[in-house]
């Protein structure tokens, strides 16, 4: 009996996970609407004491979202003085819905890859896994990839779609 061969280690190939690439910190949101008067607009003072008593704990470790569900009259300042209190306690903040945090994220953690190390590669990006990826991660990786790999795919080492060939 022959040996079995493993044709896609031996291809030298690499593979790259995205999910590596989320942030491990829970992304959650402050959403300014909840401090809102009649649900239209903010008052300093009302708003000054509510954040003043809120249990800003709850933030800690976490990427927050500042922002504003409702279509209302919000000054910058409101957003900012949030930011003041989430400073001591969040893993970092912005303006932001969580999607954009997220993605943000996501391209923040991508730009720390080691490209050189890439140069001229055949290179995978995984396509199934137990963690949705957002489809920016798959777009930035793409912009980032482009100009050095010699091959670009996406899906599994065994079953891969091609989407780029560097020209000869």
């Amino acid at each position: 009996m022959s040996e079995i061969i493993n044709r896609v280690a031996k291809s030298g190939i690499v593979t790259i996970n995205l999910e590596k690439y989320l942030p491990e910190s829970e992304i959650v949101a402050f959403d300014v609407k909840q401090y809102l008067f009649k649900g239209l607009m903010l008052r300093e003072k009302e708003y000054r004491a509510a954040l003043k008593e809120l249990d800003w704990e709850q933030y800690a470790g976490k990427h927050v979202a500042i922002g504003c569900s409702a279509d209302a009259i919000v000054p910058i300042w409101a957003y900012m003085l949030a930011g003041r209190y989430l400073t001591d306690h969040a893993a970092s903040y912005a303006f932001a819905s969580v999607e954009q945090l997220q993605d943000s994220l996501v391209r923040e953690n991508l730009s720390a890859l080691d490209l050189e190390a890439l140069e001229d590669k055949r290179v995978v990006i995984k396509g199934c896994g137990s963690i949705p990826i957002p489809a920016s991660a798959y777009v930035e990786i793409t912009r980032l990839l482009m100009p050095v790999v010699k091959t670009l795919m996406y899906g599994e080492p065994c079953s891969m779609v091609p989407l780029y060939k560097k020209p000869k």
